[in-house]
């Protein structure tokens, strides 16, 4: 069981996605006060009463929206989908869930600001809107985990890929020639990578670049040299390294974008694979997996399929 709260899980830090999960958070949370009114509600003697308890979904709504918008934008490495996972996530619900039960038991003192009495505590309040939720999130996380991972292994397995490359790498005292891929007609067709400054550049043979990498201001161009994977550095943002090697050329190298941080060579990928959070592209015997984000699925799938 443990096991499975450290399994990947996707995050989504759209804007509208997270409004949209507050008004849903927001919903429940009202409803489910109005219609069972637990834990001393239905005792509550006060004018408007219907309008007071839907207020506990608007107060439930504005911090959740407050908290994954702002948290998220505030934090955003603690948040980063490479290192997520479902009991992340259910701890990240939690908390929030905590936030809405502070902010919904202030609301009930301005509420009960007029003399009236609800009847529960603030150790009541609290349990109550905690109890609310800590049941569903576990349960409708662990359901949305396993739909994504079904979803993605099932559509990884069917997707077309061919092994150019041998999936060992050889040793270092035993390098051998790495075979061409399938669609490279002219080996000795070469890219020239130019960094920021105009100055630094990077010519490699097209056929062994693997992927390239982008992190804060800097592009890692990791390719083939005698048959080993080597990682330079390159000053550059990786939109204009990637405009530098799809430039038109006698030899179709198919190099994708499938990640806001990846560039990838199709050509060079061996295997695909699926867990929650999408694909990932297996390169040079599974030494190298290449995230895809979710954005990117369609144009990726398309261009595996034209190989």
């Amino acid at each position: 069981m443990f096991s499975l709260f450290n399994q990947p899980y996707p995050t989504d830090d759209r804007p509208t996605s997270q409004v949209r999960k507050a008004v849903l958070i927001g919903l429940f949370v009202g409803l489910f006060l109005l219609v069972f009114q637990p834990f001393g509600l239905n005792l509550w003697e006060t004018p408007n009463k219907i309008v007071k308890i839907l207020g506990f979904g608007v107060v439930s709504f504005v911090v959740t929206a407050l908290y994954f918008i702002i948290v998220r934008r505030l934090f955003p490495q603690a948040f980063a989908e490479e290192r997520w996972t479902v009991g992340r996530e259910i701890l990240a619900i939690m908390v929030n869930i905590l936030l809405i039960s502070i902010a919904n038991r202030l609301y009930l003192n301005w509420l009960l600001s007029s003399g009236e009495s609800s009847g529960l505590s603030w150790f009541g309040m609290i349990l109550v809107t905690f109890l609310v939720g800590l049941f569903p999130v576990v349960g409708l996380v662990l359901f949305s985990y396993i739909t994504q991972l079904k979803r993605y292994s099932q559509a990884a397995a069917e997707l077309p890929v061919h092994s150019p490359v041998p999936t060992i790498v050889p040793a270092k005292s035993d390098v051998i020639s790495l075979s061409d891929s399938p669609t490279d007609t002219n080996p000795d067709t070469t890219l020239t990578l130019i960094a920021d400054n105009e100055k630094d550049t990077l010519t490699i043979k097209s056929k062994d670049l693997l992927f390239i990498e982008s992190s804060d201001n800097y592009c890692t161009v990791v390719h083939l040299k005698n048959g080993q994977p080597v990682k330079p550095l390159l000053r550059s943002s990786l939109s204009r390294l990637e405009k530098q090697i799809l430039l038109p050329s006698v030899v179709r190298i198919p190099f994708v974008r499938c990640h806001r941080s990846y560039v990838v060579n199709l050509d060079r990928v061996e295997r695909v694979t699926g867990n929650a959070q999408g694909y990932k592209l297996h390169l040079l015997g599974g030494q190298f997996q290449i995230p895809v984000a979710r954005q990117y699925n369609e144009t990726l799938v398309a261009e595996l399929k034209a190989l």
